[in-house]
């Protein structure tokens, strides 16, 4: 399986961090060894000192496919979860200073945060769905899919053109704003329509 993350998909967020609106999809790749472990705590890595926290609504690719039509893309997926893309942020400022990549900030061991349930598609209105982030009980961000610059069926259609999709394969949408550091000690949960997706604490 592969991890295909978006970035900049949200206005509020390209806001935050001071970047341009994209003319298209902004696309990345984590490595399977980034998925953090189900039922394990994140363990900050040595080599940053500035990790931050980026919830973000997740896609589970159901089939393969190839130059998909956007018309089509829906028929890609049934399943909807919830995760957190850590990021590097000291790391990333540097290579994006320099032009260059991004995997060092982005698909470092763990950095991968993957909900324990997911939701049939059939079950969740994205008009309607909030997802919402929690660091030690207190709300850093809330997110809603109908705020997306690029739709699900939008992601899937473009990113297909260029890389197959398989079975397994999971897709992250991009993080609305409030995106910030996270210490040891700090306890992270994430939720959709108030129900709890993933929970674990920092160490």
């Amino acid at each position: 399986m592969k991890l295909i993350c978006i970035g900049r998909n949200y206005v509020d967020h390209i806001e935050e961090l001071n970047n341009e609106r994209p003319a298209e999809p902004v696309v990345f790749i984590k490595p399977d060894s980034s998925i953090l472990p189900k039922e394990q705590d994140f363990y900050l890595p040595n080599f940053t000192s500035d990790v931050h926290h980026e919830v973000e609504v997740l896609v589970k690719i159901k089939k393969v496919g190839k130059h998909i039509d956007v018309d089509f893309a829906h028929t890609y997926y049934d399943e909807i979860g919830l995760g957190i893309d850590f990021t590097a942020r000291d790391i990333q400022q540097k290579l994006k200073d320099k032009g260059l990549p991004w995997e060092k900030a982005k698909g470092f061991d763990s950095s991968a945060a993957i909900s324990n349930q997911w939701i049939n598609k059939a079950e969740l209105d994205l008009e309607t769905a909030e997802f919402t982030f929690y660091q030690n009980d207190e709300l850093k961000q809330t997110g809603h899919p109908r705020d997306f610059i690029f739709s699900i069926d939008e992601i899937i259609s473009y990113v297909s053109q260029f890389i197959t999709l398989k079975t397994g394969d999971l897709i992250y949408t991009g993080t609305p704003a409030g995106v910030g550091p996270i210490q040891i000690g700090d306890q992270l949960r994430g939720e959709l329509n108030g129900t709890t997706f993933f929970e674990f604490a920092v160490k």
